[in-house]
């Protein structure tokens, strides 16, 4: 199997800017995907979302991927194509001081922002070398390159994905795996849902979506290392 032939996973895909990207690649491409998240019914509801947009080829993985050992379980339906693209997109954000931060909530940030990606990793990272080329996108955040007033256990958990990322980066240089890092600032999603900010404020996922559609796409030979991407008037109040 080659890069071309292979399909793409993408975790946190039940929902908000996951559910984008894959309806995106679904529209864009004709690339299998595999769909990851903890609620099912949601992850149908992409799938079928995905259909609609032009997939033939949609299958759904219910998984705690903070869990170590479900994702090391992950075992890929009969004749599916090896991912060749892996999106780590799961992730939570916690509006919340520091001061007021339990320790649990403080694991969790760093469970669902950090290790998702490093479970999700670990686990396809052997697939992804065997083929002539494969992607990792892991979608990190504005709040791994500075710390944030308001929200410190997500930014220190981002920070911590953006090290990870740059390392693997560094580590798979002489592989034919590519790794980036997107930075992404406020994007309109379901974390929103209870904010009166207009859409209009916000970046709008679909423009995220197209964004890795194209880093996908670009030959062997290029690989785009990170990049930021933020709402055209810059940063709003978070809730």
């Amino acid at each position: 199997m080659t890069y071309r032939e292979s399909s793409v996973l993408i975790t946190g895909a039940s929902q908000g800017i996951g559910r984008s990207i894959a309806i995106t690649f679904a529209a864009k491409t004709s690339r299998p995907l595999l769909l990851l998240a903890r609620n099912r019914s949601n992850l149908d509801e992409t799938a079928e979302l995905c259909r609609k947009a032009g997939a033939n080829l949609v299958e759904i993985v219910e998984c705690d991927a903070t869990s170590e050992e479900n994702v090391s379980n992950i075992i890929l339906p009969e004749n599916f194509p090896i991912p060749g693209i892996v999106i780590n997109n799961a992730g939570s954000y916690l509006y919340k001081p520091l001061a007021d931060t339990s320790n649990d909530e403080f694991h969790k940030q760093i469970d669902i922002n950090l290790f998702t990606a490093v479970n999700t990793t670990n686990r396809f990272l052997p697939d992804l070398i065997k083929l002539d080329r494969g992607l990792i996108i892991n979608i990190c955040s504005v709040a791994s390159l500075w710390g944030l007033p308001d929200s410190g256990a997500y930014s220190a958990a981002k920070h911590a994905l953006l090290g990870y990322t740059r390392s693997l980066r560094e580590e798979l240089k002489e592989t034919n795996v590519a790794v980036t890092a997107i930075n992404l600032g406020q994007t309109h999603s379901t974390s929103w849902a209870e904010s009166d900010m207009s859409p209009d404020r916000l970046i709008n996922p679909t423009d995220v979506a197209a964004l890795l559609v194209t880093i996908s796409e670009l030959s062997a030979r290029s690989v785009l290392e990170e990049v930021t991407l933020q709402p055209q008037h810059g940063r709003v109040a978070p809730m």
